[in-house]
């Protein structure tokens, strides 16, 4: 067994299937065909069970994704660590990100990185929910992650780093209901039809406590992508619940911002993977952490 046929091994997951795995590596599929049969019998098992043109991971092959992802990351750590020895700090860096955090800060933390260092790339995951944010970077497949929940998480195999709270918005559209104030009350919501999102997530926890005492409102779109929210707003469909992160793009398109009254936060925090971690990583955590300091 050797790092590339890890590598090749990776590209059919990620990929999700052989095809597509071989156009991500720029080769042919029958040579990635070629190397997995190789790989699988140097381990004595089989990988992926062979269904037609689709391919899906056996026991043995789900077993082999996370020890696979820490020798890659190993070896490019190893390769990057070399390049920092000559006072440069090269590669790149894979962060996951929710959706709200990656509009702001992780936007802010990136120029400042990238200021120090432009010649790292930076490679951002979507996570929908902070557990995914969690899995991905505990998995390897990015080292670093941002998310926000309604309460600080707990995670054991990961390490967290508190950024800040940041409040939830209302967002309205600028011909109504509501005439242009500083905040408010959730009680004003009442009769609305609401933009929102998914179960699971921090901004849906906040409608169904505004439900639960007593508010009666509607849903009018339950979304997982959040770049539809001020369209839909703008458009008349409904009033968007949204973090502190979008006023400053809300407030450009013309939609009117509120502060909810009484407030209610999310918890903001970065994750690393435990141990040692790529130069780049390691240089884009101290950065951000002081960024966020420096506030």
């Amino acid at each position: 067994m050797d790092v590339r046929q890890l590598e090749y091994f990776l590209a059919v997951v990620d990929h999700g299937g052989f095809n597509k795995g071989a156009k991500a590596l720029f080769m042919a599929q029958p040579s990635l065909s070629q190397a997995i049969r190789i790989l699988e019998k140097d381990l004595g098992s089989q990988l992926f069970h062979r269904i037609g043109r689709r391919v899906v991971l056996t026991d043995a092959g789900r077993a082999l994704i996370e020890p696979a992802r820490q020798v890659v990351r190993s070896l490019a750590a190893a390769r990057a660590s070399v390049a920092a020895v000559q006072g440069m700090v090269c590669g790149s860096v894979a962060i996951a990100s929710m959706p709200s955090p990656a509009v702001e800060p992780l936007t802010s933390m990136i120029d400042h990185f990238r200021d120090r260092h432009p010649g790292v790339e930076v490679a951002i995951r979507n996570a929908p929910v902070p557990q995914a944010v969690i899995e991905l970077v505990r998995t390897g497949v990015t080292e670093l992650g941002l998310l926000s929940a309604w309460e600080p998480p707990v995670a054991v195999d990961v390490e967290l780093y508190p950024v800040e709270e940041q409040r939830f918005v209302l967002v309205a559209p600028p011909d109504g209901p509501f005439e242009p104030a500083r905040s408010l009350s959730r009680e004003r919501l009442a009769g609305q039809r609401l933009i929102v999102g998914e179960h699971g997530t921090g901004l849906r926890r906040l409608v169904e406590e505004i439900r639960a005492s007593g508010v009666e409102l509607s849903i009018a779109v339950e979304s997982e992508h959040r770049e539809a929210f001020l369209p839909l707003v703008l458009k008349g469909v409904g009033i968007g619940v949204l973090a502190e992160a979008w006023r400053t793009l809300a407030e450009r398109a013309g939609a009117l911002v509120f502060d909810l009254d009484p407030p209610a936060s999310l918890h903001l925090a970065l994750v690393s993977r435990k141990g040692w971690l790529t130069p780049a990583a390691a240089e884009f955590l101290e950065i951000a952490t002081s960024y966020r300091r420096g506030l």
